[in-house]
């Protein structure tokens, strides 16, 4: 295939060869090629002459299931069974596949997958169907419009065959700009409860690939020595004792100077000689702080006069309003670093073809990233680097990082060899905890003046952390007047009709490296919003239900945050708990997506709380796969109330204490009883689910202890104040 074959010499080329039909659409949904010469289809979707259909997958899965979403919608498109489609990964090819939402640039997170794969993944399979569909009606000698593709056969008007026999006579056809997508009443997968995951099969019987997996001929294992403190270099090392370990190659200091890299013939001794090396560290430039004075500076930063006025209001003129209000209720929250912690621990494997090029076998979340990295790294033109997306075990946002720091750390230790030998880096549970990307540290200092009817009057909110966007590629793109808006979301943009608010931020200077974490932002404003929203209910004598129903309107995203409260509310059998028991509950907008969920608590405070049940309902728009939903809206919780619980990373004289599972303690099974999920039926266009079932889950939780008389706001719970059965 040359630059200058045409779209249709390209199609009846593939269709000759190995009668493969393949349909791609561009980020308007239309077709990416036209008819002008030298354009070649992009593919989205490819059919073998046997009718073999496989979905290409332009983001990756790492659990929250985009491997079966993008493949539900072309199945439903094309007139295929969930069985009789396959999916997939993408090339790293930000040309076509990229991220509607992101601009040029290929990659999964912020839950965009299905948001902005929606129309682009239903065009293709609906090009695809109506390409087949004008071969077999030229064949048969009859109008189109009499056929369709059900369950993969072309039938109508007295005929009937597979589609695979029309593969190759459809690529005399030119796609559609605008394909008939089939409408709502003709779906039989979308929106269908028992249509089940792609990718489960092959992780039962084991022969899923994730990138762990990847074991090549001849290859090297290394893994790093890393600083221990940020900022930290080798200033020498001495690998004397590791030579001693069997399978040992070598050791060399890193280009950036931040570890040592260790060769190795496998794992376990990459590991002991690892273990086996003595470093001198440099530490003049490294990070010293304690996580107490980070705390500290936090604090004091939450006493002074905010540095930006993210909303531009009178702060002096709210302030005044919360000081003469008849209610004042006032809080100081604090939120720890934490870290993501999947269980699969960040791995990647490099190797150089006979050609010259690089090909990585990764679980890439933003393959761009490590695509333009390489680049640079060997010197190669983009064609001549390669990304092979494989399945990941877990991410919660840490595979994307704005510098690609772990794909460049392998392209590093790589690069210091003769290339003759590919090599798999591999971290343990210990390098990821201690890693140095982390949810951000962030404090908030709020006041509600309430009148004498209990309507709030004034709303005072200050937010200190540290930023994630500045000091980062990301920086001239995502943050605006100086605000990094990932700091304050879900405040300053929260649905609530909340009269006389002020925001403002300060930022403070980062002990680590900060990243997004499972719901970025959200992970710690709705939990301030929330819980500010139950204790102002709880000051005036309000159910915190109806107070929060009377700050949403008739906006639509009022409206849709209303459904959901209500629908929580309704299934969780709000104001009712079992005898003995509490409820808090708490509802947050994230991702374009609404989620409510009520807590229900059994025990107290002296022996210990159990969670007996939290019920959520989320309005995501069409739910593409309720399946899906559910297990996101489910594991969404379970994240982030396991974190609330027990988990913070600190620092002692700014080196990590947690290391492994052990004392960074994930959620067991047996800390939520039970957990049910309802859908909000909608007609709106998909929208996030991956991360917006975390935010309202530590809020509600913290609303339901409060019943019990006391409020949470510091985290982690445990280790302030709040014991668990």
């Amino acid at each position: 295939m040359t630059a200058n074959l045409s779209r249709r010499g390209f199609l009846k080329t593939a269709a000759a060869a190995g009668a493969v039909l393949y349909v791609g659409a561009n980020a308007k949904g239309a077709m990416a090629a036209s008819g002008q010469a030298d354009a070649m289809l992009n593919p989205f979707v490819k059919i073998d002459s046997d009718g073999t259909v496989i979905a290409i997958v332009k983001h990756f899965e790492k659990g929250q299931g985009p491997a079966t979403g993008l493949t539900s919608l072309i199945a439903e498109e094309l007139g295929v069974s969930m069985d009789q489609i396959g999916f997939e990964f993408a090339p790293s090819d930000p040309g076509v596949y990229n991220n509607l939402l992101f601009g040029p640039f290929q990659g999964t997170g912020g839950s965009t997958a299905m948001a902005n794969s929606w129309i682009q993944y239903r065009t293709a399979g609906a090009n695809a169907r109506e390409m087949l569909i004008k071969a077999a009606a030229q064949a048969w000698g009859v109008d189109a419009s009499a056929l369709d593709i059900q369950n993969g056969m072309i039938a109508g008007a007295g005929h009937s065959a597979p589609l695979g026999e029309f593969v190759a006579a459809a690529a005399d056809f030119a796609p559609s700009e605008t394909p008939r997508l089939r409408e709502p009443s003709e779906w039989k997968i979308i929106g269908n409860p028992a249509t089940r995951r792609k990718d489960s099969p092959i992780k039962v019987n084991g022969t899923a690939k994730f990138a762990m997996d990847v074991h090549l001929d001849n290859q090297m294992v290394v893994m790093v020595r890393r600083t221990p403190q940020r900022g930290g270099t080798v200033a020498g090392f001495d690998d004397s004792d590791a030579k001693e370990v069997r399978g040992f190659i070598m050791a060399q200091t890193l280009p950036t100077g931040h570890g040592v890299a260790v060769y190795a013939e496998n794992t376990w001794a990459a590991m002991q000689a690892r273990e086996a090396l003595q470093i001198d560290w440099d530490f003049s430039a490294a990070e010293t702080r304690s996580s107490q004075e980070i705390r500290d500076e936090i604090m004091a930063a939450l006493d002074a006069a905010p540095v930006y006025n993210v909303n531009k209001a009178d702060q002096s003129a709210v302030s005044a309003a919360v000081d003469g209000a008849a209610t004042i209720v006032e809080k100081t929250f604090y939120f720890p670093l934490l870290a993501h912690a999947p269980m699969e621990p960040l791995n990647c494997t490099i190797e150089q073809t006979a050609d010259g090029d690089i090909v990585l076998h990764d679980g890439a979340q933003m393959p761009t990233g490590p695509h333009m990295a390489y680049q640079q790294i060997f010197g190669l033109p983009a064609e001549k680097i390669h990304i092979k997306t494989m399945l990941a075990g877990g991410s919660f946002g840490r595979r994307a990082t704005p510098d690609a720091d772990y794909q460049v750390e392998a392209a590093l230790a790589f690069a210091m060899t003769d290339r003759s030998r590919p090599v798999k880096l591999v971290w343990d549970r210990e390098d990821d905890i201690r890693g140095g990307y982390y949810r951000p540290a962030v404090g908030h200092k709020v006041r509600v003046g309430l009148d004498g009817d209990g309507k709030i009057v004034g709303w005072d909110h200050q937010v200190a952390g540290q930023s994630i966007m500045k000091g980062t590629a990301f920086e001239a793109m995502l943050v605006r007047d100086g605000i990094d808006h990932s700091t304050i979301e879900g405040v300053a943009d929260n649905p609530y009709a909340i009269p006389g608010m002020a925001v403002g931020l300060t930022d403070t200077e980062k002990a680590t490296s900060v990243l997004w974490w499972r719901s970025v932002g959200h992970t710690h404003t709705a939990y301030v919003m929330e819980v500010m929203m139950d204790m102002a209910a709880t000051a005036t004598g309000q159910d915190p239900v109806d107070f929060r129903l009377a700050y949403l309107g008739d906006d639509k995203d009022q409206a849709r945050k209303a459904g959901v409260l209500k629908l929580a509310a309704e299934k969780g059998n709000w104001g009712n708990p079992a005898a003995g028991n509490v409820q808090g509950i708490a509802v947050h907008k994230s991702f374009g997506s609404f989620v409510a969920e009520v807590v229900e608590l059994s025990g107290n405070l002296d022996d210990g709380i159990q969670i007996e049940k939290v019920t959520a309902a989320v309005d995501c728009g069409i739910a593409v796969n309720p399946d899906v939903v559910k297990a996101q809206i489910e594991g969404g919780i379970g994240y982030g109330i396991g974190h609330a619980m027990r988990d913070q990373i600190t620092l002692d004289g700014g080196t990590v204490e947690q290391s492994n599972f052990p004392d960074y303690e994930p959620l067991r099974i047996s800390d939520i009883k039970a957990i049910e999920t309802h859908i909000v039926p909608s007609a709106e266009a998909p929208t996030g689910i991956g991360e917006p079932g975390t935010p309202p889950a530590a809020p509600a939780l913290a609303n339901a202890i409060a019943r019990l008389g006391f409020q949470v706001s510091e985290l982690p719970m445990s280790e302030n104040g709040v014991a668990f059965a």
